[in-house]
């Protein structure tokens, strides 16, 4: 954080999250809506929707390039706008894309290979710079809520857009679809720009300091950021978690569906117990990281160490539930699972961006881009990994033992020996980090030592 700027407060962070909101109001609609339109008003294979989304994750390798590009110009807020200029215009490209399918499919999906790669660029520059911007303007004992706070206002973004947009398309039309895209997209940026006035500062000295440092090719800076320790093996760890924590999105309704014979809208439901869990895992780190959490609770309790590897941990736990429980069938309690599931998930998830956005500024200076942007990175390519391996294995399984409870059980535990070997990882991280001896809740939470650093 620039020593000439003092930390934002709650309005700063909620303007920051704003921005995040605007960011998943976009990417709702073209991961949802136009997936819909393309698979059912068009007819499509819902695999040319599937590629499409992969493109954009697949482009999100960018990132550490992008977030270098901020940290050699010293400033974040003209990476954060030109990205949402990207992906707002990616947003409606898109949709013209799906609307030109109608007419020449072929040309359509050119257009829209276009669009998501715009997509993947302007997600890959807004949200590198932006959560870098959140890292450095943003005092320690507020980062957990902060970043609770900023998800949760993304999930907001996505809830209220996917509703609204919901209402204004039916009746369904080309037009609407335009038209809904066109204006969400331009609402979203200049909501974007206008909650950006003013958040970053000048940061004149920040400029000065990356003007007057040499600057190292872009390989080389990220060479510098792979050879501190703690980058790497946090690097790693969020590969790990979030392939876990994505290769349950894909099957977890279905294993309900054939296991429990729960019915679309009851599987639908389920999820919906999950991200409920997810909400309160979340709220739970940021109540226990904050004020209240310092004042009432014991001093481990705002250990983000803590609350990573017991999130990983518990995941794994409640991965191994659902093993028993398609072993024991119908007698299971399997919402009270899935809902544990979805609590432990979300709070190891915002206590490892927690952990990032500290880490984010330790190490060698003015690589706080390429360091987020390894990260978010590595978190992307396991997304996109994630639910196509836990979706292929289980279907792998089912054809080699038969029995739907068995294939799905051996995926569910293959996650949950991830989710072990995350918190492993997580454990090492903070055993670098961490002094001997009893620790203080700031102390103990997922700080880089100097120890390995200062061989760079």
């Amino acid at each position: 954080m620039s020593a000439a700027l003092p930390p934002i407060g709650w309005g700063g962070i909620a303007r920051l999250g704003l921005v995040q909101a605007c960011l998943g109001a976009v990417v709702v609609l073209t991961t949802s809506t136009l997936n819909r339109v393309m698979v059912v008003e068009l007819g499509l294979p819902a695999l040319l929707p599937g590629l499409l989304v992969g493109l954009h994750y697949v482009l999100q390798v960018l990132r550490p390039r992008m977030g270098y590009g901020s940290d050699v110009g010293g400033r974040r807020t003209p990476w954060i706008v030109g990205g949402m200029a990207t992906l707002a215009l990616g947003g409606f490209t898109a949709a013209a894309a799906v609307v030109w399918m109608g007419s020449d499919r072929f040309a359509g999906i050119a257009l829209a290979l276009f669009a998501f790669t715009l997509i993947g660029v302007g997600i890959s520059a807004a949200g590198t710079s932006l959560l870098v911007l959140l890292a450095k303007r943003v005092d320690d004992a507020r980062r957990a809520p902060a970043a609770t706070v900023v998800w949760v206002m993304m999930i907001a973004g996505f809830a209220v857009t996917a509703g609204v947009a919901g209402q204004l398309l039916d009746p369904y039309s080309p037009a609407r679809l335009l038209a809904v895209c066109g204006g969400v997209s331009a609402a979203a940026f200049v909501v974007s720009t206008l909650a950006l006035l003013g958040v970053e500062g000048r940061g004149g000295g920040e400029r000065a300091a990356a003007e007057a440092e040499e600057r190292p090719a872009f390989l080389a800076a990220l060479a510098q950021v792979w050879a501190e320790p703690a980058a790497r093996r946090f690097t790693i760890f969020v590969f790990v978690s979030m392939l876990a924590f994505s290769a349950q999105d894909l099957i977890l309704e279905p294993f309900a569906g054939l296991v429990f014979g729960y019915t679309p809208g009851e599987s639908t439901k389920l999820s919906g117990v999950q991200h409920g869990g997810v909400l309160l895992g979340m709220i739970a780190v940021a109540l226990a990281g904050g004020p209240l959490g310092r004042r009432w609770l014991p001093a481990a309790f705002g250990s983000l160490r803590l609350w990573t590897v017991g999130g990983c941990l518990v995941s794994g736990a409640a991965l191994a539930g659902l093993v028993i429980g398609g072993a024991v069938g119908t007698d299971w309690p399997l919402r009270v699972n899935v809902f544990l599931l979805g609590a432990a998930n979300g709070a190891f998830s915002i206590a490892a961006i927690a952990s990032m956005m500290r880490m984010a500024g330790q190490g060698r200076e003015r690589r706080e881009g390429t360091r987020m942007g390894l990260w978010g990175a590595s978190q992307a390519i396991a997304f996109g990994l994630g639910g196509l391996i836990g979706a292929t294995a289980s279907d792998v399984a089912r054809w080699l033992v038969g029995s739907p409870a068995s294939a799905y059980g051996l995926v569910f535990l293959a996650e949950a020996l991830l989710f072990v070997v995350a918190a492993r990882l997580a454990w090492r991280v903070g055993r670098a980090e961490a002094p001997d001896g009893p620790a203080s809740a700031p102390a103990a939470t997922m700080q880089v030592a100097a120890v390995g650093l200062d061989r760079r």
